[in-house]
C-alpha cells in the first residue's frame, strides 16, 4: 500500500523541481523530503530520484508515479470537499494568500469575523503577489488567492482554477502636497505627460497595466523609480520625486502627499480564486464570504 504522504512529497517535488523546493512548499526540511522519497523508493522497489548535476531530477519510474500522485492528490481533495459539503461545517484549515494590499485591507477584518464566527476554522495566510498566488493555488501550496486584474486589462484564469469577485477598488493619483494639480477635485492622466513617475517594479502585472494604460493616453511615461511596496512609493511621491498610481484598499497615507481621483475612473477589480475540486468546501466559502464583507467598506 502507498502511503500518502510519501506520494504527497513526491509530487511537490515534481511541481517544484527540487528537494529543496519541495521542502519550502511543504513547510518540511530538506531532510525530511529525502527520508520520505527513500521509504517511498523502498515501498516501490525502484529509484524515483536521480543526481542532475548539483540538484536531482525524476528517473522515468520516479515520472510515471508522480503523474499518479497528482490524480491521487487531486481525488482526495475532491472526496475532502464532498466529505466537508455533506456535513455542512466550516471546519479545518484554509491557507489563504493574497498581494499586500489586499493582505492589509482586507485579512484583519476577514479573520477576525471567521474566528469569531467559526472557531474550528483555522486560516493560514501568506503575502504573494498575484502570479505566485495562482501558481500556489495550482500547486496545491494555497487554497485561496487574492489576484487583481484592472479594468482596461485583465488577467487569464487556469482552467483549473474558479474565481468570486469580492470588490471594485478605486485608484487616484499621488502627488506631492505642494504640487500644481494637488487642489484640483479630479485630474486627466494626460496631464501628467511630463511627470517623473514612481511604478511598481518591471514584469510585474501592474507595471504592465500602468505602461499600456498611460499609453493609450498618448503618454510615454518616464519612469524614475521602481517599487513593490506603496508605503516606498507614496514616499518616494512625498519627497517630491515623482507621481504615482495608488490604488485605495489598504494605502497608507502618509504626510506630504495629496491622493486626487482621477477622471476616467481607473479600478482594479479584486478576486478570490481556489482550484475548482475544492469549490465545495463550506469553509472556503465561508472565507470568500469574510473577505467580501472586509471589503464592503472601501466600496464607493
Amino acid at each position: 500500500m502507498l502511503n500518502l504522504e510519501r506520494l504527497r512529497t513526491l509530487d511537490a517535488v515534481a511541481r517544484h523541481g527540487s528537494v529543496s523546493g519541495a521542502a519550502d512548499g511543504l513547510h518540511v526540511t530538506t531532510s525530511a523530503v529525502s527520508q520520505q522519497l527513500s521509504k517511498l523508493e523502498r515501498e516501490v522497489g525502484q529509484q524515483l530520484l536521480a543526481k542532475n548535476g548539483r540538484g536531482v531530477r525524476l528517473t522515468d519510474a520516479g515520472l510515471l508515479l508522480a503523474e499518479h500522485a497528482a490524480r491521487i492528490l487531486s481525488h482526495v481533495q475532491l472526496a475532502q470537499a464532498d466529505i466537508e459539503a455533506q456535513r455542512g461545517q466550516v471546519v479545518g484549515e484554509v491557507r489563504l494568500v493574497g498581494f499586500p494590499t489586499a493582505a492589509r485591507g482586507l485579512f484583519p477584518a476577514a479573520l477576525a469575523a471567521l474566528r469569531a464566527r467559526h472557531p474550528d476554522l483555522r486560516v493560514r495566510t501568506a503575502e504573494f503577489e498575484p502570479e505566485q498566488g495562482v501558481r500556489a493555488v495550482l500547486r496545491g501550496d494555497a487554497d485561496l488567492a487574492i489576484v487583481l486584474d484592472w479594468s482596461n486589462r485583465r488577467s487569464p484564469v487556469p482552467g483549473e482554477l474558479e474565481r468570486a469577485h469580492l470588490l471594485d477598488d478605486s485608484a487616484d493619483v499621488a502627488l506631492p502636497a505642494g504640487h500644481p494639480l494637488a487642489g484640483r477635485e479630479s485630474v486627466d492622466l494626460a496631464e501628467f505627460a511630463d511627470e517623473e513617475w514612481v511604478s511598481w517594479p518591471e514584469g510585474e502585472f501592474c507595471h504592465d497595466w500602468l505602461m499600456f494604460t498611460l499609453r493609450a493616453q498618448g503618454i510615454e511615461p518616464r519612469i524614475a523609480h521602481f517599487a513593490g511596496e506603496h508605503h516606498t512609493q507614496l514616499a518616494l511621491v512625498a519627497a517630491g520625486l515623482g507621481v504615482c498610481v495608488t490604488p485605495r484598499l489598504g494605502r497608507p497615507h502618509p504626510e506630504g502627499v495629496v491622493c486626487v481621483p482621477v477622471r476616467q475612473r481607473v479600478r482594479r477589480h479584486i478576486h478570490a480564486t481556489w482550484r475548482t475540486d475544492a469549490g465545495r468546501r463550506p469553509s472556503l466559502r465561508a472565507v470568500v464570504e469574510a473577505l467580501r464583507e472586509a471589503g464592503r467598506p472601501h466600496v464607493d
